[in-house]
């Protein structure tokens, strides 16, 4: 196990923000997927009684990464210049709308916001938060859209499960939209 430690550190590393999910990580270390699993809570026990704890390993959607502790943020912060990333209201509106509803087509979306939303989805997808994730079986074959690892990472979610349910969002007074709040509270940098 004490090499499958030293490989997953390795692998974590080169993976960077992609991660790796154990099938993956099985089919590397050639192991079954039940041994992939062991491998990978061996590792994320040793690594976590290393004695430090500036880097962590996450588990977001299956994928497992090696990220900064959040702890350090401040420290972090002030090492990268910070270059917010923010998305409009319409665009926020049909993020939520893809990731309560995914697989959707863009006409359903449309008529849940009521308005066009094609510039909205082309966003979207340039910030790498939505994706095709099919086609649907009706005339034409319009484009279903999912949200995708990054929309995970940018609001801290392990599954869409996590979501807020629909009925606390709508009965909360306060003005603020908990996709905004997330999107701005998290490291988010512009990437090219």
């Amino acid at each position: 196990m004490e090499d499958y430690n030293n490989i997953i550190e390795g692998i974590l590393y080169l993976k960077g923000d992609e991660g790796i999910d154990i099938k993956e990580l099985s089919l590397i270390l050639e192991i079954s997927k039940k041994e992939a699993v062991e491998a990978m809570d061996h590792f994320i026990e040793a690594y976590s009684k290393r004695g430090f704890d500036g880097l962590q390993i996450v588990d977001f959607g299956g994928k497992y990464k090696l990220a900064t502790n959040p702890q350090y943020f401040p420290y972090y912060q002030k090492m990268v210049e910070q270059s917010k990333t923010t998305l409009s209201q319409a665009a926020l509106e049909t993020l939520a709308i893809i990731a309560y509803n995914q697989p959707i087509t863009r006409a359903k979306v449309e008529d849940i916001r009521g308005v066009g939303c094609d510039g909205m989805i082309r966003k979207l997808i340039a910030k790498a938060l939505i994706k095709e994730v099919g086609r649907e079986e009706s005339p034409g074959l319009p484009i279903l859209y999912g949200v995708t690892n990054e929309f995970m990472d940018a609001f801290s979610l392990a599954s869409l499960d996590e979501l807020p349910e629909l009925g606390d969002i709508v009965e909360t007074e306060s003005d603020e939209d908990i996709f905004a709040t997330r999107y701005q509270e998290g490291d988010l940098s512009e990437t090219d």
